[in-house]
C-alpha cells in the first residue's frame, strides 16, 4: 500500500473474502445478487475473522418480513471463554432494505425460486453476505457444465505445454 500525500497510511478499501459457497454455483442458477449486511455476537465475529465458516449447507427463509440466514457453520471461538460461546448453527439475521426483501419475497413465492449464500467477506471491516435469487439446475445442465470446465481445462494444459 503506497502512502497518501499527506504522508499517512490510506484506509483499505478492498474485500477480503472470508468463505465461498462454491456448491451453490454448481446447484443452482445465479439469477440476480444481492450484498446484505449480518447480525454477529463478538464470539462469531472472530471466528469468521480466522475463516471458521461453512456455508456449504445454507439457505435464506424469509419470516415475518425479515430476512434469515440458515445453516451456516460458524466454529466456536476456542481462544475465549467457552460460557459465552455461541450456538454454531444458529439462525442469523440478515441485514437488508424493506424494498429488497419485498422484491425477495415476490420472486420466492411466484416463480419457485430460492434465496442462497455464496460468499462471506470483510468490507471495511464489517462482515457482509452476498445471496443470490437461484433456480435449482437440472441434471443434464450440471453436466453441460462439468463438460464446459473439462475442455476448457484441456485448452489451458494445451496451451501451457505447447
Amino acid at each position: 500500500m503506497a502512502k497518501s500525500k499527506t504522508g499517512t497510511k490510506p484506509k483499505p478499501t478492498g474485500q477480503k473474502v472470508l468463505s465461498d459457497n462454491r456448491q451453490a454455483r454448481f446447484l443452482y442458477e445465479i439469477l440476480e445478487t444481492y450484498e446484505a449486511g449480518i447480525e454477529l455476537l463478538g464470539t462469531e465475529v472472530k471466528s469468521i475473522r480466522q475463516g471458521r465458516v461453512n456455508m456449504r449447507d445454507g439457505f435464506t427463509a424469509i419470516r415475518d418480513g425479515e430476512a434469515w440466514l440458515n445453516n451456516i457453520h460458524i466454529s466456536p471461538c476456542s481462544n475465549t471463554n467457552q460460557v459465552f460461546n455461541h450456538e454454531p448453527r444458529r439462525s442469523r439475521k440478515l441485514l437488508l432494505h424493506k424494498q429488497e426483501i419485498n422484491k425477495l419475497i415476490g420472486q420466492v413465492e411466484q416463480k419457485g425460486l430460492t434465496i442462497v449464500p455464496l460468499k462471506m467477506y470483510l468490507k471495511n471491516g464489517w462482515v457482509k453476505v452476498t445471496i443470490a435469487l437461484a433456480r435449482g439446475k437440472k441434471l443434464h445442465d450440471k453436466r453441460e457444465d462439468l463438460k464446459r470446465k473439462d475442455a476448457k481445462r484441456d485448452v489451458e494444459r494445451a496451451l501451457k505445454n505447447h
